[in-house]
């Protein structure tokens, strides 16, 4: 496989089957998701002990559980009895005891036993209460940052901070919103089956070339009505900013910075507005003036942040409190979970304004998330063709700039991004 990988990864193009191969997909379960930090979920989703989450780690089925003393576990969704999974809905509280539905032994929210139905009948055979086997197993690894949970399959490797590196700051963007310091979790979660492999929407979190082509027709009607309202002396809600500014021109387009860092993450800076002198905006700086001095509540509000990305599977935008989740299912079939956060004690205009975001771009009925998702299947089809084996990935290539492992490109439409997931990702597949 690895010499493989060595031939379908070139510097600036990939061949079409690290989109379409099953067994290339097998092995990035292996070698990728079942080995790296993956997100989890939210502290604020398992708030009380008994409190679960069930959650996918590649093919693994997993729960995440507050703890008696107020930690989180995750366990593999697995009785050691007869295999079968322990919970069987998406998230609720299961008391003091994790018990399975098929012959009733029982666990402790860590996963050790707590009962053994009819337990002579295993007196002197491997499977005594004694036995580690016989045990729910637990993720080798959990850590959070910022209350965002992680879980990571094998014990060795890097720490959940030196995975993150410089993407820590999508959490941190965040949270510094936050008077408090602290988001909660909204608990609606928007779920899109995407008909095409993961890699597509990655690469797609950070192409600044591609808004004003496929999102343009909404970009334009809400500009429409934006200088429409404005020409009639009326209130311009900065919801259609939110779709208008996706018609930018290529030349506007061009000038957004792409940062891309070690493991695959990467940044694409801010190219909407999003402070407003309304009334509004100016009573929830001042509750960040208040928390954190003048000084800071800039530097929070100023960092310049669209899209953050924890490569390979996960996209933030901080200042407006959306995060998307992929959990791929197949080379073509990629779920894809859409959560929004509430700015704990922030005036409620501000959450919503991200509500607004989350239900005008983010949300699966959206004319944005639709343009993206038909692009993506089509792209899955023509890379299944015989039409062409390369997928080319030549924009500005040898322009960028390399500093101690980071690439800023010079240019907003440059293919920089694309280059620097498939660096990571052949450095993965071939570790």
């Amino acid at each position: 496989m690895d010499k493989d990988i060595a031939r379908l990864v070139e510097p600036d193009r990939v061949h079409r089957t690290v989109y379409t191969d099953a067994e290339i997909f097998d092995a990035e379960m292996d070698k990728i998701f079942e080995r790296i930090w993956v997100y989890c979920g939210h502290e604020s989703q398992v708030k009380a002990p008994g409190d679960y989450y069930a959650v996918t780690i590649g093919r693994q089925p997993m729960i995440m559980v507050r703890q008696n003393d107020g930690s989180i576990q995750v366990l593999y969704n697995r009785c050691p009895h007869r295999g079968v999974q322990v919970i069987g809905n998406r998230q609720g509280n299961t008391g003091s005891a994790l018990v399975c539905s098929y012959h009733a032994w029982s666990f402790h929210l860590d996963g050790s036993v707590r009962a053994i139905p009819l337990a002579q009948g295993y007196e002197n055979t491997r499977l005594t209460r004694d036995n580690p086997d016989s045990a729910m197993k637990r993720a080798a690894r959990v850590d959070s940052y910022r209350g965002f949970v992680f879980a990571s399959l094998v014990p060795d490797g890097p720490t959940l901070r030196e995975f993150l590196g410089e993407a820590r700051v999508a959490f941190d963007d965040m949270c510094d919103r936050s008077p408090v310091g602290e988001v909660e979790v909204v608990p609606v979660c928007h779920r899109v089956i995407q008909h095409s492999n993961w890699k597509f929407f990655m690469e797609n979190q950070l192409d600044a070339l591609h808004p004003s082509v496929t999102h343009q027709s909404t970009g334009i009607s809400a500009g429409r009505v934006e200088r429409r309202l404005k020409a009639e002396g009326a209130a311009t809600p900065l919801y259609y900013h939110y779709l208008s500014t996706f018609a930018s021109s290529f030349e506007q387009w061009d000038k957004v910075q792409t940062i891309n860092f070690p493991h695959g993450h990467g940044i694409l800076k801010a190219y909407m507005g999003l402070r407003p002198n309304d009334p509004d905006t100016q009573e929830y700086e001042a509750l960040l003036v208040q928390a954190y001095g003048k000084e800071k509540t800039e530097e929070y509000l100023s960092r310049s942040i669209h899209h953050v990305l924890v490569y390979p599977y996960l996209s933030v935008q901080s200042p407006l409190q959306q995060l998307r989740c992929l959990r791929p299912i197949a080379p073509d079939r990629t779920l894809s979970e859409i959560w929004h956060f509430r700015l704990k004690g922030a005036p409620e205009a501000i959450y919503r304004r991200s509500l607004w975001y989350y239900n005008l771009v983010n949300s699966p009925a959206t004319m944005i998330n639709a343009d993206d998702l038909e692009n993506w299947t089509k792209g899955q089809w023509g890379l299944q063709s015989k039409g062409g084996d390369w997928v080319s990935f030549h924009r500005w290539y040898g322009d960028d700039r390399e500093d101690n492992g980071v690439v800023y490109s010079n240019h907003g439409t440059s293919e920089a991004v694309m280059r620097n997931q498939f660096r990571a990702w052949a450095q993965y597949m071939t570790a």
